[in-house]
């Protein structure tokens, strides 16, 4: 008869043969930066997340670097929104002054910039609208404009969010056109349009003011179809991908971690993170606990990368395993 208790009847014996391991390195911590000064809004549905301007940024920048993580995914929030979100290619815009701000004080912190109009555009959605369409290929050249912009900032990474169709070829060719060859695509590849979102909505300000975007954001049933557009992606030029959500779609992770060799990274969502700090806080769950046991399954299943605003607490705990 087997005996599996054997090797689980101390923890030095269970860490010996521990299959899964969640390193600092793994993750990155997504912040909010909105235009203006002397910022730091707490996000109402998401415990202990903010929106900072750059002159309140040093608080959070000291504790990524302060942690061990890898860095950060950075959001803008920009005062002036309008129909082709041209605040998000501005050159001066908040994200990438942000960006210069963070590169100059932190220059080893990975940056990672996020591409898609949504928090730019006066109507919430991710691409220009003409008659309540959403136009995928008049928006190509705005994201690849917004791409090459933030690349001139300092971002390490470019992470196309958006779900246009063709975008990650449109964005690799004006990185490549304007001396960016050696800056890495991130994209979001299989995005599903997904209720785990709205907290991100509020934290933002990109919530669409009419419809929804289940014309470009993947079907929630559909896991065949996430793997065509991981490969389409890498096709065209992606450098890793990414699967988002990731604990409802844990099983699109480990699909295409066993099909594609390149780094995949899962973004560990607002909703997600707020429904363990919800519970937590009224006390049902052990925080610490439900959260790495999370984290472990996201990496389990194939995760290079962890996505995560449980990151900065997560880090803490690794430490104080050792």
């Amino acid at each position: 008869m087997n005996r599996f208790r054997r090797l689980r009847a101390s923890g030095a014996l269970r860490r010996m043969v521990q299959e899964t391991h969640i390193n600092k390195s793994d993750l990155i911590y997504p912040i909010f930066v909105a235009e203006g000064k002397n910022i730091k809004k707490p996000v109402d549905s998401m415990p202990v997340v903010y929106q900072y301007s750059v002159d309140t940024l040093d608080e959070v920048l000291g504790e990524i670097a302060e942690s061990g993580i890898s860095g950060l995914l950075i959001f803008g929030i920009p005062a002036h929104k309008d129909e082709f979100a041209s605040s998000a290619y501005d050159d001066n815009g908040v994200t990438q002054q942000a960006i210069r701000y963070i590169k100059d004080k932190y220059p080893d912190m990975i940056v990672i910039a996020d591409v898609c109009l949504c928090e730019y555009t006066s109507h919430g959605h991710c691409g220009v609208i003409c008659d309540g369409k959403i136009l995928n290929d008049e928006t190509l050249p705005l994201l690849a404009k917004m791409s090459v912009s933030l690349a001139k900032s300092g971002a390490d990474i470019i992470a196309p969010s958006d779900m246009m169709d063709g975008r990650v070829a449109a964005i690799r060719k004006a990185l490549d056109e304007n001396g960016f060859s050696g800056t890495p695509i991130l994209s979001y590849s299989a995005k599903f349009a997904s209720g785990y979102y709205s907290p991100f909505r509020d934290a933002a300000e990109s919530s669409p003011a009419f419809g929804d975007r289940k014309t470009y954001q993947m079907d929630c049933a559909n896991g065949r179809e996430a793997l065509r557009e991981i490969a389409d992606d890498i096709e065209e030029g992606a450098d890793m991908v990414m699967v988002k959500p990731a604990l409802a779609y844990l099983d699109v992770l480990k699909a295409a971690r066993e099909r594609f060799d390149l780094p995949i990274a899962a973004y560990n969502v607002s909703g997600e993170y707020s429904m363990v700090k919800a519970a937590a806080q009224n006390g049902w769950i052990d925080e610490k606990r439900i959260v790495m046991e999370n984290l472990t399954a996201i990496k389990r299943a194939g995760a290079d990368i962890i996505i995560t605003y449980h990151a900065l607490d997560a880090a803490k705990w690794l430490e104080e395993e050792k």
